[in-house]
């Protein structure tokens, strides 16, 4: 049998990167979560931890801290029924963490859910990162859900798919301008010579919208990076550059911008990845992500530019 206290030291020891914080956390002396620690690993014969300047889980910690996770949710919605017939008002709050894509939080992920964490008196810590690395949480043991690309489910997850996030590369009109001939027609080579702005260095997007639609692969262009959704539309707002947008976030607000080749689009289809045992909590967040994902994102269908 696994001893909860050695894994709540696991736990507590990579959410907080080290010892020294992880014993602050629990109100342990230094000494005794390093004990934990090292008994569990003894127990089960392979090291948890790889020790550095921020300790880190091994695949083995990872799996150890996915089911941690999992066994607090189970207890916490356990003790949520045994109270008064289950009701929700003498509850406490319940944690939940989640792995999104910065572009859909801000779209359509808080707008889907928002109902289900008032009335369930949820809690979410949501990870901000590329669409193609949140799985990295997921695996890691960290969230009990992403927004991902990965079609392909993990071990012991699920993969279920949301739809398309659509995305268009727009511009203030002075800088389409500067990459418009005297035709009427898109230069590419002009296109290249402004600046991109990017979300940050994992974004794909730019690249992905340059091959598909000019077949161009690793395209050299200067590029601005501004890691938050509204510093990096605004920057495009300001003329400082060209970028790729989410179809909805275009709204009557920024009908300033226009589209560098109209009609034109880059599809990213999303999948919301999940552990395939949750607990009841974690179930009523999967049904509510995929309902927002179905009324707000598009189908799967090609795009015809």
């Amino acid at each position: 049998m696994l001893d909860a206290r050695q894994l709540d030291a696991l736990v507590a020891v990579v959410e907080h990167g080290g010892f020294g914080p992880a014993a602050k956390s629990l109100s342990l002396t230094l000494s005794a979560v390093s004990l934990r620690i090292k008994s569990l690993e003894e127990q089960l014969g392979q090291r948890l931890l790889v020790r550095g300047k921020r300790v880190r889980a091994t695949a083995a910690g990872q799996a150890l801290m996915a089911h941690a996770k999992q066994v607090r949710l189970m207890e916490a919605d356990l003790l949520e029924g045994l109270m008064a017939g289950g009701a929700r008002a003498g509850a406490g709050w319940q944690s939940l963490s989640v792995a999104i894509n910065a572009d859909s939080v801000a779209g359509w992920f808080l707008p889907g859910v928002v109902d289900l964490l008032k009335t369930q008196r949820l809690l979410l810590e949501i990870l901000i990162d590329d669409q193609d690395h949140t799985h990295d949480a997921l695996r890691s043991g960290e969230v009990v859900g992403c927004v991902t690309t990965l079609a392909e489910p993990m071990r012991g997850c699920v993969a279920e798919p949301l739809g398309v996030m659509r995305y268009r590369c727009v511009a203030a009109p002075a800088v389409v301008m500067r990459c418009t001939t005297a035709s009427g027609q898109i230069s590419v080579h002009r296109l290249l010579a402004q600046p991109a702005i990017i979300f940050n260095r994992k974004d794909a997007l730019q690249d992905a919208f340059l091959l598909q639609h000019f077949g161009l692969q690793q395209p050299h262009y200067p590029r601005h990076y501004a890691p938050a959704v509204d510093a990096f539309e605004k920057a495009i707002e300001l003329g400082l550059g060209w970028g790729m947008v989410p179809e909805q976030h275009l709204s009557t607000a920024r009908s300033a911008l226009q589209e560098v080749l109209p009609g034109a689009a880059v599809d990213v289809t999303l999948y919301w990845q999940h552990w395939a045992k949750e607990a009841p909590s974690a179930q009523r967040l999967t049904a509510a992500v995929k309902a927002a994902a179905h009324r707000w994102l598009v189908g799967t269908r090609p795009v015809v530019s």
